[in-house]
């Protein structure tokens, strides 16, 4: 193993070569550690829950890739739509290794890590459109996010099961969950747009539009934030 990686990159570095015996689980954890001639205290500072915070740490990394690889993309010339499926499989291209992503999906599908595995992928889902230059500042924000956190969970579990040369079926299966999505959006400004249900759409609207995008420096912990309107601001 190299000595100029991080602690946490020898640590998973490690742990990948454990995880399609062992899982992602305390037995890897600890042979991670010993691989990298780590203490059990000193392999805790790094990731203090074990081998949840490992996979995590995984996820991650991918992520980080594939904004790496977005922006080392020129996307001038390309559809808005296929750039969004870029930025899926550009993250599916990242994964280093399916048999460590199929035991991550185990250890996510546990009802005490779904939420942290919910997380995982909507921060995916976030680093694409940000990526993307996505400057929404409403409830657009989390519709986007949302549906392509569907889409980029979908396609993980298709490409997993996925033999077909250079993973062709996924790359379709992609295409199709993408133009599912812009159909939608389709649909949903067509709605907006449309006179005869702006009297039934008021009440929703107004409500919708106090729901503001998370604010990424005071309280990026939170989910969103809520405002008040102005006459009710003073009582």
């Amino acid at each position: 193993m190299s000595d100029h990686i991080s602690p946490q990159d020898r640590m998973l570095e490690a742990a990948l070569m454990h995880v399609p015996f062992d899982g992602w689980g305390p037995e890897t954890f600890a042979a991670a550690a010993a691989d990298c001639d780590m203490s059990e205290a000193q392999a805790r500072a790094l990731f203090p829950r074990g081998a949840l915070d490992l996979a995590l740490y995984m996820h991650q990394v991918g992520d980080q890739a594939m904004v790496a690889a977005m922006q080392a993309t020129d996307m001038s010339e390309m559809r808005f739509r296929d750039r969004v499926a870029l930025g899926v499989r550009l993250r599916l291209e990242a994964i280093p290794d399916k048999e460590a992503v199929r035991r991550a999906v185990t250890l996510f599908a546990l009802p005490q890590n779904a939420a942290e595995g919910s997380k995982a992928i909507w921060g995916t889902a976030d680093k694409i459109w940000t990526a993307l230059g996505d400057s929404s500042d409403d409830v657009n924000w989390y519709t986007k996010r949302m549906t392509l956190s569907g889409v980029y969970g979908s396609c993980v579990l298709y490409w997993m099961g996925d033999d077909s040369p250079d993973h062709a079926n996924t790359w379709a299966f992609l295409d199709r969950r993408i133009e599912d999505v812009m159909r939608f959006e389709t649909v949903k400004a067509k709605v907006n747009n449309n006179p005869l249900f702006r009297p039934f759409l008021a009440g929703p609207k107004m409500i919708l539009d106090r729901i503001k995008a998370p604010s990424r420096t005071p309280r990026a912990d939170m989910p969103g934030h809520f405002t008040t309107p102005a006459n009710q601001e003073s009582k």
